[in-house]
């Protein structure tokens, strides 16, 4: 069966590969009201991303007040009207975007449950169809000990994907629109080699603590399942 075919390894599967195979589970084709979901957390995620970039903009329009090159009619006195700026549209820009965070997330958590639910069914399912042999010769510890941290997994992952790496790249996409139209080109091209730089790094690191968490991760299953099979073979005695 087509749904028996391992499509994912944990050893040679790229992360985009990971997200090409769990994109049916976020974007599922039988559930309409949780595309719906889908669209709305991206459009809060927008929209959080746009107040986001709105605050260093009140720092200058503040400035500007105070200096007199803002030319706004008004009762209040120039340093007055520049400190009243600063003060309220900095907080209710960090409230907008703390609150369309807020609402992203809870959009989204329907999202999230949803495939951790579908997949630990699909395991549940393929686990019940294996040939008993397999259970026989398998160590039932390490095995649950797998299943539990896959399925755990499958959150961190689906969210990191949504929440997490698409939010940062709408915003670099959107800062370097900024740098580019107010600074310039070269000064987009020296902020894009250091995010670049910065990344290459970051996979770096985290390639060499994904070895160290597998390690643990080897002696954890392996701990459980001496634990677990140790107590059933007592048992059977």
């Amino acid at each position: 069966m087509a749904d028996r075919q391992k499509t994912v390894s944990a050893d040679s599967a790229s992360p985009f590969q990971t997200i090409i195979n769990l994109w049916p589970y976020i974007w599922p084709s039988a559930r309409p009201d949780l595309k719906r979901r889908v669209v709305l957390a991206t459009i809060a995620l927008v929209i959080a991303k746009l107040v986001l970039l709105l605050v260093p903009y009140s720092f200058k329009w503040a400035t500007n007040a105070l200096t007199g090159e803002l030319e706004i009619n008004t009762i209040l006195p120039a340093f007055l009207f520049g400190a009243v700026t600063l003060v309220l549209f900095y907080n209710l820009a960090r409230i907008g975007q703390l609150g369309f965070n807020q609402l992203r997330d809870a959009l989204f958590a329907s999202v999230g449950q949803y495939a951790v639910r579908q997949l630990a069914h699909r395991v549940f399912v393929h686990m019940h169809r294996l040939a008993l042999r397999f259970h026989l010769s398998r160590k039932t510890g390490g095995l649950s000990r797998i299943i539990e941290r896959g399925t755990k997994g499958i959150e961190t992952i689906v969210r990191f994907t949504i929440l997490a790496t698409m939010p940062t790249v709408l915003e670099f996409l959107l800062v370097a629109i900024i740098f580019w139209w107010g600074y310039g080109f070269d000064y987009l091209a020296v902020t894009a080699v250091t995010v670049v730089l910065y990344v290459w790094f970051t996979i770096k690191a985290s390639d060499w603590r994904i070895a160290i968490r597998r390690e643990m991760n080897d002696s954890d299953t392996d701990a459980n399942t001496k634990a677990i099979d140790s107590a059933a073979q007592l048992r059977n005695r």
